[in-house]
């Protein structure tokens, strides 16, 4: 582990806690259904996927939809976390996922609230060479 995360222990905390909901979007414990996604992420949360296209809060919460009607078959393995203080309350976390062949690596921008953890922004961006 990081050194800098091994002195300082309430970061390690945060880590775990924020571990615990990632992959976003891809595991129903980690906020796959629609009112999960809704209940952990702010109003104003947006994406930009894989892809690089933009995704508005709405444009994902609608993918949840989908993808719990038609639930996908893949293989998912998340690694290599790193947690980032930006703020008293806001924390960038980066992770590498991999979607059976497809290997990206993410980042999240989460808030703590009295209400939990909120993510504010999230990013997918395709490893070309594992």
């Amino acid at each position: 582990m990081n050194e800098h995360l091994k002195a300082m222990p309430r970061l390690e905390e945060v880590l775990e806690d924020l571990r615990q909901l990632e992959p976003i979007f891809h595991r129903p414990e980690s906020g796959a259904g629609p009112a999960d996604g809704e209940r952990i992420t702010e109003p104003g949360f947006w994406e930009i996927g894989a892809s690089g296209q933009r995704y508005s809060r709405d444009d994902v919460l609608e993918v949840l939809r989908q993808r719990v009607a038609h639930p996908p078959h893949e293989s998912l393995a998340a690694d290599d976390f790193a947690c980032h203080p930006l703020s008293p309350s806001l924390y960038l976390l980066s992770y590498r996922l991999r979607q059976d062949e497809r290997i990206t690596r993410r980042t999240t921008l989460w808030r703590r609230t009295v209400e939990g953890w909120k993510a504010v922004y999230h990013q997918g961006t395709p490893v070309a060479h594992p």
